[in-house]
């Protein structure tokens, strides 16, 4: 009877430990399945904003070719 109720402990433990991680999980999985719909719409591409053509953060060395 000692060892059941070891495990049962160890077993209530864990729950408790992964309990928070597992409901995040399951709610990020929501949100996806809510969005999928949305970003597979035709014409619905991504939103071009100004200046985000060229590349961030790439600094021009003189001397070097591109």
């Amino acid at each position: 009877m000692n060892t059941f109720l070891d495990y049962l402990t160890v077993l209530a433990v864990a729950a408790l430990l992964l309990a928070p991680s597992l409901r995040g999980l399951l709610h990020e999985r929501r949100i996806d399945r809510q969005l999928r719909p949305e970003r597979e719409k035709p014409g619905r591409g991504q939103v071009s904003r100004p200046g985000s053509s060229r590349k961030r953060g790439a600094v021009r060395v003189a001397g070097l070719p591109d």
